[in-house]
């Protein structure tokens, strides 16, 4: 029993290790100056959760860096004037190259709103724009639902994440450290799904 107890307490130190590492790991990375990808797409997909992200994704859309963008998980009493006035771009370019999505609640509702909007157009290779704390959790739920379509990350850094020293700011290591504790199981369906193969 003394062996067992042992054991045990030996495994539940390690666990807390190796998560403490990775959670350090997760946001020491996220918190990097993501810079400018030089990439282009057939379509780009925006993830709502502040207006940057928005406005990243008008940008990358007036660059022609895509054909159409998707900004996935509107809310419902949000209109298109809302999201056009948000975006900057012009009348001409909302009207004919924007799609909103209002279905999406969650992460998981994003990938499947992108998964249905990038096959109805048969894009084949799409720009993610969200958050960069929010991106690892993101590419891994479209990659699962839709491994057939190359997704190349447009991460923004939110206005008010500190540049240095984000373990000082309680209010950063909070919203990082939960979304690490998210991240983990959309990682751990994704790899179970590469090594066995599944698929839905």
């Amino acid at each position: 029993m003394k062996v067992l107890s042992r054991a045990l307490v030996f495994l539940c130190a390690l666990g807390a290790v190796v998560l403490t590492f990775g959670f350090v790991l997760f946001a020491t990375t996220v918190m990097r100056d993501p810079g400018a990808t030089a990439d282009t797409a057939d379509g780009i997909v925006v993830l709502t959760g502040g207006e940057a992200r928005i406005q990243a994704g008008a940008m990358l859309l007036n660059q022609g860096r895509g054909k159409r963008l998707l900004i996935s998980g509107v809310n419902r009493h949000t209109t298109r004037d809302d999201i056009k006035r948000i975006s900057g771009l012009d009348a001409k370019t909302f009207t004919c190259c924007v799609d909103l999505g209002y279905e999406a609640l969650d992460t998981v509702g994003n990938a499947d709103e992108a998964r249905t909007w990038a096959h109805t157009h048969g894009y084949r290779k799409v720009l993610l724009v969200t958050s960069s704390y929010h991106m690892p959790r993101s590419l891994a739920e479209l990659a699962l639902a839709m491994p057939d379509v190359a997704v190349i990350p447009y991460a923004v850094t939110p206005r008010n994440f500190p540049d240095t020293g984000w373990w000082l700011h309680v209010k950063t290591t909070r919203l990082l450290l939960s979304e690490y504790l998210k991240y983990l199981p959309a990682a751990a369906r994704l790899a179970t799904q590469r090594v066995m193969g599944w698929r839905e």
